[in-house]
């Protein structure tokens, strides 16, 4: 028996604009007993076939879309999506001498829902978020060995998202040898080290590298502040630019650590480099009443709210330290500001910075609008995949 998802009526109009996601609330039927992670044919109220999805009864997403088209979803399937997924990493040249590490697949805007694979010189980080995909682990594995040459894959599917699809947290290596506690990758001919088995995301903040580049354009000669700095990937690229100080500010002494290596790995000069280990939200006050002021801040903080429905508490929390980076500028100064939430758009982003710098009574001007890097593309039937919104605001 075909096994089927049924939608309500008038509910097929965001799969017929190619969105990938049914919601629960959108769903009329479900036949043939499926199980958690099978692949469905979707079909609209009148019967009309409308595509496949993989299947998830524990989740309020109940599928995501595999195809539009009426074609198998199987191991060949998946080989060819992986293919001109990291096809496309090479034919936008993110990987050159100067850049060994790149993310090689992005979930939904590649049309693989669920499934990140971050490239780290010669081995794979992958990360299976949902049901659907993880009950196609294994020809996953052995597709991106076929397709990559690498062999060495280790999994971080350790993240707080797998618990909403009824799944158990799971890391380890899923295909040759156990990743050492640090690997050295390249950037822009910077070298960092990498810690994939326990760091942040699956080690490190890839899709920041152009937005690095961007603020050290600005950092010569210049007194930098960066918060949120984890393994001062922003503090290497202001050093190796020629600031004239750096203080970086993080929770993890660990990630401070971290940082202060890179940038001894990059030969730079260490005595101009500080670091705190603090929360950001109380040494920023602290700062402050101390009357300390920089040239150029940078303000990278981690997920504040992944739904729109946690946006409220969110845009409190980025309201008050854009508030506080304001009032720490220095007249003429430059604030480099992000939010990778995805409950938080563009457009409110730029109206809580807007707000920020009213309340701190200065002028401020957007110089510049970022976003994640290239290697992390947006698909057009999904906006949701533009999580990372920064903004270069200039001080009057």
């Amino acid at each position: 028996m075909v096994k089927k998802l049924i939608l309500k009526p008038g509910r097929e109009k965001s799969l017929l604009r190619r969105h990938p996601w049914i919601f629960s609330g959108a769903v009329q039927s479900v036949i043939g007993e499926p199980q958690k992670g099978d692949t469905l044919t979707v079909e609209s109220s009148k019967g009309d076939f409308l595509g496949r999805c993989g299947y998830n009864p524990e989740s309020s997403i109940r599928g995501r879309m595999w195809t539009f088209a009426d074609e198998e979803v199987n191991a060949n399937f998946f080989s060819s999506k992986l293919r001109i997924a990291i096809s496309l990493r090479r034919e936008i040249g993110i990987l050159d001498p100067f850049n060994n590490s790149c993310r090689l697949v992005h979930a939904e805007s590649d049309g693989l829902p669920g499934l990140i694979v971050d490239q780290y010189g010669d081995r794979l980080v992958v990360q299976f978020l949902t049901a659907a995909i993880d009950a196609w682990r294994d020809e996953i594995v052995l597709a991106l060995v076929d397709h990559t040459g690498i062999h060495d894959i280790y999994e971080r599917s350790d993240v707080d998202v797998r618990g909403l699809e009824g799944l158990d947290e799971r890391v380890g290596s899923l295909s040759g040898d156990e990743p050492p506690v640090q690997i050295e990758i390249q950037e822009n001919g910077l070298k960092f080290l990498v810690d994939i088995k326990n760091g942040q995301k699956t080690g490190f903040y890839l899709d920041q590298r152009g937005n690095r580049a961007a603020m050290a354009e600005f950092a010569q000669g210049k007194s930098v502040l960066n918060c949120f700095s984890y393994t001062g990937g922003f503090t290497v690229y202001g050093l190796q630019a020629g600031a004239d100080s750096i203080l970086s500010i993080d929770s993890s002494q660990d990630a401070n650590e971290l940082a202060l290596e890179n940038i001894r790995l990059n030969d730079l000069d260490e005595e101009k480099a500080d670091f705190i280990t603090g929360d950001v939200f109380k040494e920023l006050r602290t700062l402050r009443d101390s009357g300390r002021s920089f040239d150029l801040i940078v303000l990278d903080p981690p997920k504040f709210a992944a739904t729109a429905a946690q946006s409220d508490k969110a845009a409190r929390g980025y309201k008050d330290i854009n508030l506080l980076a304001f009032k720490l500028l220095k007249p003429g100064g430059t604030l480099f500001t992000f939010s990778c939430s995805g409950g938080i758009s563009r457009e409110l982003f730029q109206k809580i910075v807007a707000d920020a710098a009213l309340d701190a009574g200065v002028n401020a001007a957007i110089i510049r609008q970022l976003s994640q890097g290239p290697d992390h593309p947006i698909a057009l039937n999904f906006p949701e995949g533009e999580y990372l919104k920064g903004l270069v605001c200039k001080v009057n």
